[in-house]
């Protein structure tokens, strides 16, 4: 059995191994190739029966060009890098990991709004820069100081990652509200269900937890954003396309939105041209909430075990039955 991965670096820059891979069959490992549609995608691939893939396109002409495909893996939740309807016509399994940093990601949420509320990196800069040495009084702060107890967060998508999040914010005495089309009782004991519109009049800081579907791109847009607080925080590491980027920028720089915390944009790398490379108050990080050692050790354990079950004939976290 060939298995080929086809951009581990992200996953793997060298502090895990790929020994359990390596054991189910002959394995071959690119850091990384282009992640535009092309020829190369299908040259890397070959003959190998299981692709591997994070970000790398499958798509529909990819899976023609390579006949002996039986089964595509994805180190990762998301599986829209994949054609995974043709894939299905075609008796091709697309496999996920889904779920592995649930805990990480609702970290990095909460720490996104803690850097917005206290802006700790920037004030360590500027102490190293000598301005507290050189100061008239014996502290300053060149930001608002924000304290978040008793404030109302919103999370939209109380999911696992939504309702980690929950729990950090409950536990620093702030009001939780969620939209979620499942509630639940766990949910309940973490937040009140609310309508959108609710979550958007009555939330200090909204957070985004839910997957991008269609019907909900670009949700964070000019009209809704007119439904929030004047003031309001936006956290995501979530999807970008949940974010008309163009209006949140606008908002951003006109104060209707005080400031946004995101991990993730649109178009990854992030265009040079992205307006909120220079909005006010923006963080932005390289979509790396869930890139901690432990949860890509997850990753690779659970990817692992998908192959393994599919090569026994018993396949697992199938996405396209």
């Amino acid at each position: 059995m060939k298995i080929v991965v086809l951009d581990g670096y992200t996953e793997n820059p060298g502090d895990l191994s790929w020994d359990g891979l390596a054991a189910l069959g002959e394995l071959t490992v690119y850091d990384r190739i282009s992640y535009e549609e092309s020829p190369v995608i299908a040259e890397k691939i070959g003959d190998a029966d299981i692709v591997i893939t994070n970000k790398t396109p499958i798509s529909a002409a990819t899976i023609d060009s390579c006949p002996n495909m039986k089964a595509v893996a994805v180190l990762a939740t998301g599986y829209n890098v994949v054609d995974f309807k043709y894939a299905a016509e075609k008796s091709i399994p697309v496999i996920n990991v889904p779920t592995y940093g649930t805990q990480i990601v609702g970290q990095y949420a909460v720490s996104l709004l803690l850097e917005i509320c206290s802006h700790i990196g920037h004030h360590d800069q500027t102490v190293k820069e000598g301005k507290w040495e050189n100061n008239i009084d014996w502290c300053y702060w060149d930001f608002p100081m924000i304290e978040l107890f008793g404030k109302t967060a919103g999370i939209i998508g109380l999911g696992r990652i939504g309702k980690t999040t929950a729990r950090i914010l409950g536990a620093m005495g702030m009001n939780v509200l969620a939209v979620d089309g499942h509630p639940s009782d766990e949910g309940r004991a973490l937040a009140e269900y609310v309508d959108l519109d609710t979550l958007y009049a009555k939330s200090d800081v909204i957070f985004l937890h839910c997957p991008l579907f269609a019907e909900n791109a670009g949700m964070i847009n000019k009209d809704s954003i007119a439904k929030m607080k004047d003031g309001v925080i936006i956290i995501n590491n979530s999807r970008g396309g949940l974010v008309n980027e163009q209006d949140l920028a606008d908002a951003l720089n006109s104060g209707k939105v005080y400031a946004a915390g995101l991990d993730v944009v649109s178009t990854e790398p992030i265009m040079g041209d992205n307006p909120l490379l220079k909005a006010k108050n923006c963080i932005i990080t390289p979509h790396i909430s869930w890139a901690a050692k432990e949860a890509r050790q997850r990753i690779m354990d659970i990817t692992v075990n998908n192959v393994k079950a599919f090569i026994d004939g018993n396949p697992i976290n199938v996405v396209n039955r």
